[in-house]
């Protein structure tokens, strides 16, 4: 596998690096529009790389529409630093590229770099479009929030859609209904959380309802209070220890402590794992390490399953702001429906190629 980049504004780098087919870089989405750095001075003339407004489908977009054998063209976005290669996947039910391609797609090293790789297929049940996703070890999620929202936003970009929108799309988690807003975010249903212990999965013994709420987990040699939530994938939620309830997530060595409760024996599935500080009853703080993927700077499935523990262990109200290491999540979960609703923002970073 082989990938160019164009990284910087230096003509001198530019020039080398045009000479060895780059792709094209993006400046951050900003209230719909996102501006290239520069451009291969031997195709298109300098503009907007992408515009909600505009009537024309971008040269960005129509970059995507190219069909070369061995090449895989993409974008890549990220919801709050959770970042995610989309591959426009529509022509086939079958993703483009295998779990063992998407984890050296994902390698920051010596691959594209990111926390996993998104598919856009044709839909199916009467949904609009299916979503696929590979984390970053090859491994397959039912669902990722974040992911759902720059999903989404990849929509609007292939079909030249505008102003608010709203999909039907159909996941490993069932199905899950993402709107732009007029504001540019995306606020996502992302359904009712489960909270019947071997649905979500989880062998820790269940109270009289099913539920696993605040009970004890040992990882380690250490007791943990835990609140065990599906969002059609398994997360574990902890406010604190036995010994010290009030957690200061700063304080977590994630590398250490989050692959022990990834693989603990209580989850078959394995389980995403959240570290929860509650800074007031409509504020959290959260750190995540996820399943398949590890440390990431936020996690959407992951803050409201945090929302759903909060209230359950009565520290929070039902609509909180969730500050994850790469900003804040909107999260409701209403009581009327028992659905959670996730609003936040989903960002282009740039477009390229790379040979598989």
């Amino acid at each position: 596998m082989a990938a160019s980049i164009s990284l910087t504004q230096s003509f001198r780098l530019r020039d080398a690096l045009v000479a060895a087919h780059p792709f094209r870089l993006a400046s951050p989405f900003r209230f719909g529009r996102s501006f290239p750095l520069f451009q291969n001075p031997s195709s298109r003339s300098p503009s907007a790389s992408m515009s909600v407004q505009a009537p024309k489908k971008s040269p960005d977009v129509e970059f995507l529409d190219r069909r070369e054998s061995g090449i895989l063209h993409f974008v890549k976005y990220h919801g709050l630093g959770n970042d995610f290669i989309m591959v426009d996947n529509r022509n086939s039910s079958e993703p483009k590229v295998t779990p063992e391609q998407a984890v050296k797609l994902c390698e920051r090293n010596i691959g594209v770099g990111a926390d996993g790789v998104i598919f856009v297929l044709p839909g199916v049940n009467d949904t609009d479009y299916t979503m696929r996703i590979f984390n970053s070890d090859g491994s397959e999620p039912e669902m990722c929030g974040n992911g759902i929202r720059c999903f989404a936003r990849f929509i609007t970009e292939l079909e030249n859609l505008h102003g608010m929108q709203s999909f039907r799309i159909h996941t490993g988690a069932g199905l899950i209904v993402p709107e732009i807003q007029s504001d540019g975010k995306v606020k996502v249903d992302m359904g009712q959380p489960i909270l019947h212990a071997p649905d979500i999965p989880t062998m820790i013994p269940a109270d009289k309802n099913g539920s696993v709420i605040k009970a004890e987990l040992v990882v380690d040699g250490i007791s943990w209070n835990v609140t065990c939530v599906s969002m059609g994938n398994p997360h574990c939620v902890t406010f604190g220890t036995k010994k010290c309830e009030a957690l200061q997530v700063d304080d977590i060595k994630l590398e250490d402590i989050g692959p022990k409760f990834e693989h603990h024996e209580m989850f078959p599935s394995r389980t995403n794992t959240e570290f929860v500080q509650v800074i007031s009853c409509s504020h959290l703080k959260m750190r995540v390490w996820e399943r398949g993927a590890g440390a990431t700077l936020a996690c959407g499935t992951g803050a409201c399953a945090v929302v759903v523990a909060a209230v359950l262990e009565g520290h929070t109200e039902r609509h909180c702001v969730v500050e994850l290491p790469g900003g804040p999540l909107e999260i409701e979960w209403r009581e009327e429906d028992n659905h959670v609703y996730m609003t936040g923002p989903a960002e282009v970073v740039f477009y390229g190629s790379v040979a598989l």
